[in-house]
């Protein structure tokens, strides 16, 4: 008998509201291992993030969907002004533990951490988000969660959202999967992950769901070694599946453009280089950097 669920995320997943895709506790246990500390991000992504906030003076940062909070603490380290929101609290747990873990430190002391479940598809997303940030970013494709109702009427309200809280003169950094790519092939982009050194992935097997002939959803099935999992200690594997909106470059470029009410200046990377449509070099994440004007 075929099963006529098909299930967008692992089981024991929260599926209401924003969905919260590590609500288990398990996949965000096994996301923290997966990731790593903020040794594991590779060096051309440090350099060039922090190359990025430097260039347009931001030292104050909003880390939305932080997850673990990997990012927020390698900024915390190098002297910035974060605060770091998740709809997950199993996923937001990380951080706290290494924000109370180092709070005699100052700037750890400082480091705001909140749990904001729905707020950027919110008409009224809460006081964090009517404040102005030098920086705002969006990284690993978190927004492609966000749940999609046939007219991409909630992705609109939370770009609008997110360029709402960015202060003039400040920077927006969001990205999102090659879907083009994927969507074109049925398959990933076969370069490393540009994010992180993990060792520990052992297949990601790419799906693409379509309704009514058009691309709907695209789900990556994680099949990652987790130390001391198995039997006598030995590592185990632990599996579990993530869902995303497949947001095209052109589209995508659009949605962006009129949320900033076309006063940005805007700019993509392909793998943090610049990128080019005829360009030989398939990149696995296409980066927007979008400046807000006055």
């Amino acid at each position: 008998m075929v099963d006529s669920v098909y299930r967008t995320r692992s089981l024991g997943v929260a599926a209401e509201g924003l969905p919260d895709q590590y609500a288990d506790g398990e996949a965000a246990r096994v996301w923290q291992l997966y990731i790593g500390d903020t040794s594991s991000r590779t060096a051309e992504y440090k350099a060039w993030l922090l190359g990025l906030l430097r260039q347009h003076g931001c030292q104050r940062v909003l880390d939305v969907a932080c997850g673990t909070g990997v990012d927020s603490i390698m900024l915390v380290e190098e002297g910035f002004n974060v605060t770091s929101v998740d709809a997950s609290d199993k996923m937001l747990k990380y951080a706290l533990k290494e924000r109370w873990n180092r709070r005699h430190d100052p700037a750890f002391d400082k480091w705001g951490t909140w749990v904001q479940p729905g707020a950027l598809t919110s008409l009224y997303p809460g006081l964090l988000y009517q404040l102005w940030w030098g920086a705002v970013f969006l990284k690993g494709g978190n927004h492609c969660h966000f749940p999609e109702k046939g007219d991409q009427s909630e992705h609109r309200l939370a770009l609008r959202n997110i360029a709402s809280m960015v202060r003039s003169g400040g920077v927006l950094v969001i990205d999102h999967r090659n879907y083009d790519h994927i969507l074109r092939t049925g398959c990933a982009p076969p370069g490393k992950n540009i994010y992180y050194k993990s060792d520990l992935t052992k297949d990601i097997t790419t799906s693409v769901l379509t309704v009514n002939n058009k691309a709907h959803m695209v789900t990556l099935d994680y099949t990652v070694q987790v130390p001391g999992a198995g039997q006598s200690g030995s590592p185990g594997l632990s599996k579990f599946r993530l869902s995303y909106y497949p947001h095209c470059l052109a589209s995508f470029t659009e949605l962006l453009r009129t949320a900033f009410g076309g006063k940005c200046q805007h700019s993509v990377l392909g793998d943090f280089k610049p990128y080019k449509p005829v360009q030989a070099y398939i990149p696995c994440y296409f980066i927007h950097v979008l400046k807000k004007m006055a």
